[in-house]
């Protein structure tokens, strides 16, 4: 039986062998700072432009210049993350299922960085009035929504917490507070000692006038790591829809973490290859001190 300590004496951290945008503000991450992406991937296409053909060799530079220790991804199909799998190598993998059950549909997939992060328990439930349920929608929703959760043990620090992802209904503000109240349920179930680490493509904007973020940030006390990061690069519209760049605009792309969690940088990946956006959002990255 191989005991946590032997896992931990046998990892030697790997950094990022490009130019990170967190590293640009923020410096060298210490060894035991998780580094963090929230990313809508749009979901594979073969219409042009922007088919998932043109995006993927954009997408791959992107993420093996960042290369984060965790990336909550929305959107993706089975397809699809096999070939981002294939495009980062065997030091990734991920955890995750289809929104229509099995592997139909779109993924809320969690990719980790194996030589850093070791899963020990993951759970999918749908954002309904059966979770339990794959492929269930009961509240109006325009589409299937679901979230991925997985209990991680850091390999570096020791630490253990929770990775959950998700990503919210775009047509039904109803949707959209059911699900917001169901995540805040189901979080409060799991073990309390351990932190929690909540991306998401929210389809809300990010004010605490929204139902969505007040229930979350201003209620539930999660912690927004945009405005309460150390270091924060530009803002701007995280829906690009390919057409450009809004300084200031919606920032419906989130990275939230219970307290205690320190977000020491933030930034958003404006990366494109010639004119090719790898996806219609934009990735966003915080760089974590976990407690």
């Amino acid at each position: 039986m191989v005991t946590i300590a032997a896992m931990l004496a046998a990892v030697t951290p790997v950094r990022a062998a490009g130019p990170s945008i967190l590293d640009g503000l923020a410096g060298p991450a210490a060894a035991g700072d998780l580094e963090v992406m929230t990313f809508n991937l749009r979901y594979a296409s073969t219409s042009t432009p922007n088919s998932w053909g043109q995006r993927r060799p954009v997408m791959r530079t992107m993420l093996t210049n960042e290369q984060p220790d965790l990336i909550g991804t929305q959107e993706g199909l089975n397809a699809q993350l096999r070939d981002i799998e294939n495009d980062l190598g065997t030091r990734y993998d991920f955890i995750g299922q289809g929104r229509e059950g099995g592997t139909r549909g779109e993924y809320m997939a969690i990719f980790y960085d194996n030589t850093r992060l070791a899963p020990q328990a993951y759970q999918h439930f749908w954002l309904s009035d059966t979770p339990e349920v794959p492929g269930s929608n009961t509240w109006g929703g325009g589409s299937i929504r679901m979230v991925t959760w997985v209990r991680f043990l850091d390999l570096v620090t020791g630490k253990r917490f929770y990775a959950v992802n998700t990503h919210l209904d775009n047509a039904s503000e109803n949707a959209r507070q059911r699900a917001a109240q169901l995540i805040r349920q189901r979080l409060a179930a799991l073990d309390p000692a351990l932190p929690i680490v909540l991306t998401g493509d929210f389809n809300t904007t990010a004010v605490s006038s929204g139902y969505v973020y007040n229930l979350l940030v201003n209620q539930a006390g999660y912690r927004d790591t945009w405005p309460g990061a150390a270091v924060r690069g530009t803002g701007y519209g995280t829906f690009h829809n390919y057409r450009g760049l809004t300084t200031g605009g919606a920032r419906i792309d989130w990275v939230l973490t219970t307290p205690g969690i320190t977000a020491l940088a933030a930034g958003m990946n404006t990366y494109r290859g010639g004119n090719q956006y790898p996806s219609d959002h934009l990735p966003v990255q915080v760089r974590l001190r976990l407690p």
